[in-house]
């Protein structure tokens, strides 16, 4: 079998058949060649029987892949190969064994939806309220035990708090459950293998006799109980071969723990170790800056980076004056990489946080540039902002029944489809709207809400609005309350939304909701270019692991947000910050940009948040500056560049004169708000006290 073509560490990592061995391939290094290409080497050359191999992938689609590829060099003996994800592995195991651990061969697997209403089944038998103890929560600790290996009775002894002793009483009665009803969770294809193996010593050698060549990728991303499985499978054998980088371990929420690729030489003292360095991906400058961010990390097993193909360009770093700067640097760096002819599809904007995108997408659609967010919905179109907008609707013209309908159960009132159907009966009937419609149940609660919101909205700002309405209507405390990571991100968009309201306020001048919803209706109905995969690609970094880009855009590179404000009083947390940045950096091929901004306002604050770390830590031969250091006078944008620099003491009745609505009377006023009465066809406008545009006559 000819492997020539490999270079010499990869050669070495394919001829190395026996033993363990830990391969340290770094990005863009060729793993997956030489996996499979190690695979067909131990079956072609050394003559080891398919049935005896197992390879282990993370996801579907890297299985299928290196199933195609091995189906591409040794043909149809590829598919005796057991190639497949641990959950699938383990599936496996449980369907040939069921009987041992008790189940009937027709067990039922249940995904994330289905665990969630047995649960809720539990808490309403334990007479425990689902609003107190959210359903969502109890489930992902739930989840988090099990791949900890902690069973109900482990777990007894952690359990101090209020909350965690319902989980453990929930936990006891769930795991009974799925027992009697002969169902297993998603979990449980990790847990009952390892289970399976303790106690019935014959069959784990069973399957030690199978498989005696284990190959494991992505060994970094391993949980604990992934990490115990491999373990036990290969412990007789010791023919395991695992790869994988622990500079790009970046899911620790997820449960991985980059530590089991660190202690790998303890756990098979005689390992080899063999470090994949050349790079076949990007140019030298790239990945001298990768090195130089991720060599400021302690806990990690030393590799260089390294490539042929010459230095390249050097990668710019722009420092804008705040977010809106930031966006239109980079929509501006696109159009000049388009006009050189390079597609959409080669360019990718990556940052810290979803809420970043929108900022991005906003200019982006005002250019008429084609862009895909990436493992997430456009900004506009996320549940939790409609909703949002919805209730901003309903304040504003009670009458709409689409918004109605929309927030009228949601979060959840206890007010039902048949109540609804019964309004819009009676609505119709009575010639009316659904609102006017309501007049008793729990629904006249939410009548009330939304008529206290809309008598309270003619004394606000539009951001306090939107932050009166989160709190009182329990949109964010539901989300608060689930304590899930998709919770979590639906919080940080609807407080990036007040970012929207406050830039709108500062810009105009006028806190008119009739005039907010007029503006943001025609960013949200803009054509989203579902169906053409040539465009440009916005994702966080979490996403854009596995992915390569020619153009790279890396922005928000500012302490607190990159690395994130929640990393930086934790040094093991901002190691895997820095993981972070040295993935994003290394996704390009090409051409790196590495973007921040002076001031910022995210989640309706404004800060003035310091260069990131990272950028600092690349050496600056490798960097072209537009700005050299934060000392170069440049004009700074904050908030008050639309306020006048002196407050202006104006009275009812005094006259002004507008930019835009020409002269007009003051009829109220409060601490930072005015109402003026224009001429037609303006009317009443609210405006922020002191605005630019307002002129005292």
């Amino acid at each position: 079998m000819e492997i020539t073509d490999l270079n010499n560490e990869q050669q070495k990592a394919v001829l190395k058949t026996d033993g363990p061995i830990l391969i340290l391939a770094g990005a863009g290094s060729g793993k997956t060649r030489v996996l499979t290409t190690k695979i067909a080497y131990l079956i072609k050359e050394i003559g080891i029987s398919p049935y005896n191999i197992l390879a282990i992938t993370f996801t579907n689609k890297a299985a299928k892949e290196m199933n195609d590829r091995l189906y591409g060099m040794i043909g149809e003996v590829a598919k005796k190969i057991q190639v497949s994800t641990f959950h699938s592995f383990g599936l496996k195991i449980l369907r040939e064994n069921f009987s041992v651990l008790g189940y009937q061969s027709n067990f039922v697997i249940m995904d994330s939806e289905d665990t969630l209403s047995v649960i809720k089944k539990i808490l309403k038998e334990f007479n425990l309220d689902p609003k107190q103890y959210n359903p969502s929560a109890i489930r992902n600790k739930i989840s988090g035990c099990k791949n900890e290996l902690m069973t109900p009775d482990s777990y007894e002894k952690y359990a101090i708090s209020e909350f965690e002793q319902v989980v453990l009483k929930v936990y006891r009665k769930y795991q009974d459950t799925l027992f009697k009803n002969n169902s297993i969770d998603f979990d449980d294809l990790l847990i009952l293998p390892i289970k399976l193996f303790r106690e019935h010593k014959e069959v784990l050698d069973r399957y030690q006799e199978r498989f005696q060549y284990i190959l494991i990728d992505e060994y970094q991303d391993t949980n604990e109980a992934q990490y115990i499985l491999t373990k036990m499978i290969s412990s007789k054998y010791k023919n395991i071969c695992c790869v994988g980088d622990n500079d790009q371990s970046i899911y620790s929420f997820r449960g991985a723990n980059y530590r089991n690729i660190l202690n790998f030489e303890k756990d098979y003292p005689n390992a080899e170790v063999i470090k994949l360095e050349q790079n076949y991906r990007s140019t030298s400058n790239i990945l001298d800056a990768a090195n130089d961010v991720i060599k400021n990390n302690r806990e990690r097993k030393d590799k260089n980076l390294w490539s042929t193909k010459g230095k390249g360009e050097k990668i710019s770093y722009f420092r804008a004056f705040n977010e809106r700067d930031e966006a239109m640097y980079v929509v501006r760096e696109i159009k000049k990489l388009l006009n050189k002819g390079i597609d959409y599809q080669d360019i990718a904007v990556l940052y810290r946080t979803n809420a970043q995108s929108r900022n991005m997408e906003e200019e982006l659609l005002k250019e008429n540039i084609p862009y895909r967010v990436v493992g997430s919905f456009y900004f506009y179109s996320r549940k939790e902002i409609k909703d949002l907008i919805a209730y901003l609707r309903l304040i504003h013209n009670e009458k709409d029944n689409v918004s109605l309908l929309r927030v009228i159960n949601t979060p959840k009132r206890g007010i039902g489809d048949k109540t609804i159907n019964n309004l819009i009966e009676k609505a119709n009937n009575l010639g009316v709207s659904i609102y006017e419609a309501i007049d008793s149940g729990k629904e006249q609660e939410f009548k009330k809400l939304i008529d206290s919101l809309r008598r309270i909205s003619s004394e606000l700002t539009l951001t306090e609005l939107v932050d009166k309405i989160l709190d009182v209507t329990g949109i964010k405390k539901e989300y608060e309350d689930e304590k899930t990571l998709e919770a979590d991100i639906r919080i940080e968009y609807l407080e990036e939304f007040k970012t929207i309201t406050k830039t709108f306020e500062e810009r105009e001048g006028v806190v008119s909701l009739e005039d907010f919803l007029l503006e943001i209706s025609l960013v949200s109905d803009v054509n989203e270019y579902k169906d053409d995969k040539n465009r440009i690609s916005l994702m966080t970094v979490h996403s854009v692991k596995g992915l390569e880009f020619d153009y790279v855009f890396v922005i928000g590179l500012e302490e607190g947000i990159f690395p994130h404000i929640n990393s930086l009083m934790d040094n093991m947390e901002l190691e895997e910050e820095r993981r972070l940045c040295y993935v994003a950096i290394t996704r390009a091929k090409e051409k790196l940009y590495l973007v921040n901004a002076r001031s910022r306002t995210i989640y309706g604050q404004e800060s003035n948040n310091p260069t990131s770390r990272f950028i600092k830590e690349i050496n600056e031969d490798l960097i072209e500056k537009e700005f050299k250091d934060d000392t170069v006078n440049v004009p700074k944008v904050t908030k008050n560049e639309y306020l006048l620099d002196e407050e202006v003491d104006y009275q009812i009745g005094d006259f002004v004169y507008h930019d835009v609505f020409g002269q007009g009377k003051v009829v109220e006023v409060t601490n930072n708000l005015m109402t003026i009465a224009f001429r037609h066809p303006y009317g009443l406008k609210k405006l922020m006290k002191n605005h630019k545009s307002i002129k005292k006559i």
